[in-house]
């Protein structure tokens, strides 16, 4: 998982400065206690001085651009002009997300002894910001809240991941191997349209460099790979010249993706014969998702990066589709050929043959299991005329299935909705979502749609 690095900005007002330079000490103060409360979610905090006129602001903008932060977390410690902020927060390159807090929980209850507004009124300051950030149309987060007494800053901590995860699809390099499968258009997108609408690269491996490195494939590594199978593993291979057939294969496209940096990558079965690798390699692709990379099955450039952004925040990410649905017990299949995170299996993988003649390539061996219980999110992302959307479905993955997979032959995971059945399919077709998707467990709804606001992406709830 990456380190996710933010900007955190104080915003303050030379009035009280000029009035009293230790008026701001309690405020500071409270300010650091929120900093290490946000260290303390694993975040990487670059700290600006506190801001008060637009070169202050304008440094600390520079600071945050050449960090190259995933967000900027703002915190007005008092009432701070807008107007010797705004061109400094619009030149900031990471999303902002608006922590509007104080120090004190309670103020009618002291009013008698205390005078809390000099510590507490920040927040009219944070109305004056945010109505400038609307007038210059800047997108914003706003997490609102006491910090000892809400969420919120779990809420700042879960926008901050959000924010990382947006670069990170920003800034996919999606490898596909075989091309597009012929026909399937649900989530098809040019590598063009990608890159100008996400920013996402797309790297094709030609014949020639698929030759290239499975030559480069020599008998050491296979043999590492081997002991490393058997050791992760239950190794129930009948065919070895087969199954190192297929190592041989998940090898060369595991360099390829080194040295081409790849953040995600599909591989259509469909075309293996034809783009020159030996077998198809599913075990690969399992491990591909286990080391954080992204994948999608069939060409699909666009979920695979999608499952590679969001496994670069949240480890617990998968590559899924809704396969067949059990109407008796209302829930859903999840299952494909062969390729899962192998971090999410219930059960210690099985390594099998597999017996496949949808190529010239012949049977080949892949990693079978059973998907683990627990709460997680179905993501789906859909191209519409010109823009996305993004569906979003709490789901349950539950305590079932068999401990070899189902059928034997296949990645299975059993899912329930948060919604009946019937209900659940008929709006995610209405939705217009993809037969393939990312399922990530232990992740807030919120944290998901935030994900998708930044991305520009329109939200549907299912």
């Amino acid at each position: 998982m990456k380190t996710i690095k933010i900007g955190y900005l104080p915003l303050y007002i030379k009035l009280y400065d000029d009035s009293d330079p230790h008026y701001r000490d309690p405020m500071v103060a409270h300010m650091q206690l929120l900093v290490s409360m946000l260290e303390q979610q694993g975040l990487e905090v670059v700290r600006a001085d506190v801001c008060r006129i637009k070169p202050e602001f304008e440094a600390a903008a520079k600071l945050f651009n050449d960090a190259d932060v995933d967000a900027v977390v703002t915190q007005h410690l008092a009432y701070s002009p807008s107007l010797e902020s705004i061109d400094a927060l619009l030149s900031i390159q990471a999303p902002l997300i608006v922590f509007d807090t104080t120090p004190d929980y309670e103020l009618i209850a002291r009013a008698a002894d205390y005078n809390g507004i000099d510590q507490n009124h920040g927040i009219h300051g944070v109305q004056d910001m945010c109505n400038l950030l609307k007038q210059h149309g800047r997108s914003y987060e706003l997490c609102v809240g006491h910090a000892l007494h809400s969420d919120v800053v779990l809420e700042v901590a879960g926008c901050c991941r959000a924010a990382a995860a947006k670069k990170a699809f920003q800034n996919a390099r999606v490898g596909t191997v075989g091309g597009s499968f012929d026909g399937m258009g649900d989530f098809f997108v040019s590598p063009e349209y990608y890159r100008e609408s996400i920013g996402a690269e797309v790297f094709s491996m030609d014949a020639d460099t698929a030759k290239r490195y499975v030559s480069a494939v020599t008998d050491e590594q296979v043999e590492q790979e081997i002991a490393w199978d058997k050791a992760h593993f239950t190794d129930e291979i009948s065919d070895r010249e087969n199954y190192r057939k297929s190592i041989v294969s998940g090898l060369a496209v595991r360099a390829w993706a080194e040295d081409n940096r790849l953040t995600a990558c599909t591989i259509n079965f469909l075309s293996l014969d034809r783009c020159g690798l030996p077998k198809m390699p599913f075990a690969e692709a399992s491990k591909m998702l286990q080391r954080g990379m992204g994948y999608a099955g069939e060409g699909d450039v666009l979920t695979a990066g999608l499952v590679g952004a969001l496994h670069s925040v949240y480890q617990d990410t998968t590559f899924v589709e809704v396969f067949c649905p059990d109407w008796k017990e209302d829930v859903l299949l999840m299952s494909h050929m062969g390729e899962c995170n192998l971090d999410l299996a219930q059960w210690k993988p099985t390594l099998r043959n597999v017996p496949f003649n949808y190529n010239s390539c012949g049977d080949t061996a892949a990693a079978y299991l059973c998907m683990r219980p627990g709460k997680a999110i179905l993501v789906n992302l859909a191209p519409m005329a010109g823009k996305y959307s993004m569906i979003l479905s709490p789901v349950e993955m539950l305590n079932a299935g068999l401990e070899y997979g189902a059928y034997r032959n296949e990645i299975q995971g059993w899912c329930k909705p948060a919604k009946p059945l019937r209900t659940f399919l008929k709006e995610y077709s209405l939705a217009g979502g993809t037969h393939h998707s990312a399922m990530v467990y232990n992740v807030e709804l919120a944290e998901m749609e935030t994900f998708a606001r930044m991305m520009g992406f329109d939200v549907v709830i299912l």
